[in-house]
């Protein structure tokens, strides 16, 4: 338990911060068999990505002054009574509470931390709402600063998945990193409904990411509307998740394990584009990706025909952000080709990629020979609004008190 570490701040003795992740869903779960609790149609599995770019950033504080429990996201506070998903993790991780302990003597008991109201104070580095699973990264904060302040015994660790997918379904495949499989489960309480790690971060280091942020915009139609609208009138999603998705879990799991890019790459195109389509076959139907999103599908194509070979994939979740997967070797070619059809408007060229080395390494690389035939497009300046260049990271983590949002009154510390 570290609620309390810092004793000199009297005010906030009882306070934590940490970090999640976001994770993109290579096989995607999309439909919900139990609304309430987030219990999901069909498994999924998802690579977790580095907290060194894309991340949440939470404190939970309690202090016994606060009269009810307060939250702010990105600087805006937010209904907590009005949202039934945050009530769920509060009440979740309060009956889990334990103990406060120092040097052997309990300080708080289970009982009195429970009792205790909470602050949160939560951040992403990128965009919110927009399909790049801010929520997953957001609940997997939320319950994770949570269990880490009311001294969730390390026994109950497991659970702690099962109470972030109550939050946002991906929420339970954010706690941990690495490649992260969602297992649908069979019990009605959902128990079995939770996130496995099928191999650390550290399994396959050459395997990188290009996230193109074509809308930082919120979506028209959120996660959680969409899913019911599909399983309520799509007759596909109905055969997807009965007949296609358990034998692509296998092929994805052996395949990553293998470290086999041609086939994880391919199997992730084709579930992405399934997923878009059940989105289509709802009615009326849901449009996540647009012409940007589409061109960039086709330009992968075309490099892949070009390179003779599979060195780039793609995935969209609910949104049109693509998520290219790619080589560390390939990392500057495919850059190469994203920037010349998807450049930045004149003056924007600072900060563009996040990663400036890489881009200029990828202005010397030469494309694969015929990628021009193959893709004739003219350059569309800010189509892409930003590329993040980053690989695959660890699960949430506990930071120092030098990171924390919230003053010494549980309050957000202004920038």
């Amino acid at each position: 338990c570290v609620a309390g570490r810092d004793d000199r701040r009297s005010t906030m003795s009882h306070a934590v911060t940490v970090a999640s992740p976001t994770n993109i869903a290579l096989i995607k779960y999309w439909g919900k068999r139990d609304a309430k609790l987030n219990l999901p149609i069909n498994s999924s599995v998802s690579v977790t990505l580095s907290m060194d770019d894309l991340r949440t950033v939470t404190t939970a504080c309690a202090q016994p002054a606060f009269e009810r429990d307060r939250l702010w996201l990105n600087g805006e506070e937010q209904d907590v009574a009005g949202n039934s998903r945050v009530q769920a993790v509060f009440a979740e991780v309060r009956k889990r509470a334990g103990d406060h302990v120092v040097d052997g003597r309990v300080v708080l008991s289970a009982e009195a931390l429970r009792q205790l109201k909470v602050h949160v104070v939560s951040e992403n580095n990128f965009p919110t709402a927009a399909g790049l699973a801010s929520s997953a990264a957001g609940y997997a904060a939320l319950t994770f600063a949570l269990a880490k302040l009311l001294c969730v015994p390390p026994a109950l660790d497991a659970e702690l998945s099962t109470i972030a997918r109550q939050g946002s379904g991906s929420a339970c495949r954010s706690l941990a990193g690495g490649f992260v499989a969602w297992d649908t489960g069979a019990a009605a309480d959902g128990t079995d409904s939770l996130a496995r790690q099928v191999a650390p971060a550290t399994h396959w280091p050459e395997l990188e990411v290009l996230i193109l942020v074509v809308s930082d915009a919120k979506k028209t139609v959120s996660s959680t509307s969409g899913m019911g609208t599909s399983v309520a009138t799509s007759p596909l999603l109905a055969h997807r998740a009965a007949k296609v998705v358990p034998a692509r879990m296998e092929q994805m799991e052996a395949a990553y394990l293998a470290r086999d890019f041609s086939t994880v790459a391919s199997l992730a195109m084709a579930d992405s584009n399934q997923f878009h389509a059940t989105c289509l076959d709802t009615y009326p139907p849901i449009f996540y990706m647009n012409d940007v999103s589409r061109a960039v599908i086709q330009l992968v194509h075309a490099f892949n025909d070009a390179a003779g070979e599979v060195r780039l994939g793609y995935t969209f979740d609910a949104g049109p952000n693509a998520v290219l997967l790619v080589q560390r070797q390939h990392a500057a070619q495919a850059l190469a080709a994203v920037l010349k059809h998807f450049p930045p408007p004149a003056g924007a060229e600072a900060g563009f990629v996040n990663r400036a080395e890489l881009s200029e390494l990828a202005a010397r690389t030469d494309l694969p020979p015929g990628f021009d035939a193959r893709f004739p497009m003219a350059p569309q300046p800010g189509a892409v609004r930003r590329i993040y260049h980053t690989r695959v990271g660890g699960g949430a983590a506990l930071l120092d008190d030098a990171a924390a949002l919230a003053d010494a009154n549980g309050l957000p510390i202004k920038a």
